[in-house]
């Protein structure tokens, strides 16, 4: 119970670090259209993707004790659901939905990490909804089923963007599983699609775990062998890695076919001597409370080094253009009194030599020119900068490391379309003022989110709260980055 508080403040405190001290930039700036902690803050999610008949909804049923989700041979549910648990339930009563609420409404509540998911539309609306349970097993996580993965469907047939969704939610979860299943141990087109694009682009290798479902389904042990060595073959040229990922092996008792006779010994033989496999996936689905407190410590550490070098990018071009403004004003002021020496001379050609005509004449020509120059020809110039710039932003900043080069990577493409579209319309007093708030900030709270997390590594489920730990480390975290005096004393009050 000690722990578990730890985290859950922990947690909450990061969340807001990041509220109050990352999104206000992301946002003012185009880094996100959306306040960065939209995407961290809700309970830890595991996202379950998976051909269709993998096996998705059977496993999830076996976790949660009770059959809440629609099983089947063939597609049986093409919705997203996401299962989390119901505070005001009796745990007590039989495990059952206690609640359900329909995509409208979850993608519009802001008590929901989905709102990026409005712009997928109605169609998707109409696919995505949300089950309260009793299960015990979502206490501290919530689980999000997925329509099985298909060979054949297209963007059309299902209505909205379905690798766009996975992309989504893979970056709130803490856990992916991809499951498999003995039969189609193969990879068709949307989970190739999935896995080689999707989920590389949305979340990191550690957040993935690999599942071959349906084990029991084989006929012998040398059938299960002959299936695992095909996966671990087919993901290998997926990955395009030399190693091969590791797959865990499971299947669902409640859901597995009868068997007798001499089948019933075969798979008595294999299936006792792969118990550990189910609990250590088991294991790992309910560590992902822990896990995503190293996402999120990864999180603010990317976040901000990614902001860091996207703001660095915008200086950049602002200098550069200040640069380039003053050179040009410099250039159509000299401009201009040569076109004013030039009118002098025209008027003295004349014949008219008064020196007050002389003067105001060669000056109001010098006027007129540099206001032309500035209305006209500066801007074409400017606009001409801007249109180099954008065609190529790599001049805007240094790469001398793979780690700058990989956060330049992940930004590049949101600088051009800032610029694009802002055109450079910023303070760069302001712009300069908060991108040293930010180092400080990301810097200090980087640290700091990581001692707490060795304090947490430090604990055991099974300890009260007389446990010699320092809990004014929690207090000090909160001064410098902004994390909460009431979740502060919500945690000394429940501990």
């Amino acid at each position: 119970m000690y722990r578990e508080n730890y985290i859950n403040v922990l947690r909450e405190e990061i969340v807001e670090t990041v509220a109050n001290h990352l999104s206000p930039a992301a946002v003012k700036y185009g880094y996100s259209e959306m306040p960065l902690e939209t995407n961290i803050k809700w309970r830890p999610m595991v996202l379950i993707i998976g051909n269709y008949s993998s096996g998705k909804s059977s496993l999830i049923n076996e976790f949660l004790g009770a059959d809440l989700q629609d099983t089947g041979q063939a597609p049986t549910d093409d919705s997203f659901t996401v299962l989390t648990y119901d505070e005001a339930a009796d745990e007590g009563e039989r495990i059952e939905v206690t609640e359900e609420r329909d995509g409208k409404v979850l993608l519009n509540d802001p008590e929901y990490p989905f709102s990026t998911l409005r712009k997928q539309g109605q169609r998707f609306a109409a696919h995505f909804r949300l089950k309260k349970s009793n299960s015990p097993f979502l206490k501290d996580l919530a689980i999000i089923d997925t329509p099985g993965m298909l060979d054949s469907v297209t963007e059309r047939d299902r209505g909205y963007d379905y690798q766009e969704v996975i992309g989504d939610l893979a970056q709130k979860a803490g856990l992916v599983l991809v499951l498999f299943d003995a039969h189609k141990a193969g990879t068709i087109r949307e989970a190739y699609k999935s896995i080689r694009e999707t989920l590389s682009a949305a979340t990191f290798e550690d957040r993935v775990i690999f599942v071959l479902n349906r084990i029991d389904e084989c006929s012998s042990f040398n059938d299960l062998l002959r299936v695992y060595g095909t996966l671990c073959w087919n993901l290998s040229q997926i990955t395009g890695r030399k190693d091969i990922p590791m797959i865990r092996l499971t299947y669902s008792p409640n859901a597995a076919p009868k068997a007798t006779g001499a089948a019933a010994y075969r798979k008595a033989e294999y299936l006792p001597l792969l118990e550990n496999q189910r609990e250590d996936l088991k294991r790992a689905i309910l560590d992902t409370p822990r896990r995503q407190l190293d996402h999120l410590a990864s999180f603010v550490e990317i976040q901000g080094e990614r902001m860091i070098h996207y703001m660095e990018a915008l200086s950049s071009f602002r200098e550069q253009r200040r640069k380039f403004r003053l050179k040009k004003i410099l250039t159509g002021t000299v401009a201009s009194l040569f076109f004013g020496g030039l009118a002098a001379l025209f008027i003295m050609m004349l014949g008219l030599l008064d020196p007050m005509l002389l003067g105001g004449g060669s000056g109001a020509a010098a006027v007129l020119f540099m206001l032309f120059w500035m209305t006209y020809i500066q801007k074409r110039q400017e606009a001409g900068f801007l249109q180099s710039v954008v065609a190529d932003v790599d001049t805007l900043t240094d790469v001398e490391d793979q780690t700058r080069k990989d956060s330049w990577d992940a930004v590049r493409e949101m600088v051009r379309k800032h610029l694009e579209k802002e055109k450079g319309g910023y303070s760069l007093f302001d712009l300069k003022r908060e991108l040293t708030a930010l180092r400080q900030t990301v810097e200090q709270a980087s640290q700091e989110i990581r001692e707490a997390m060795s304090e947490v590594a430090a604990l055991s489920d099974d300890e009260d709260a007389d446990f010699d730990i320092p809990i004014l480390s929690i207090n000090e975290i909160s001064r410098p980055v902004g994390l909460g005096e009431e979740y502060y004393q919500s945690f000394r009050y429940n501990v």
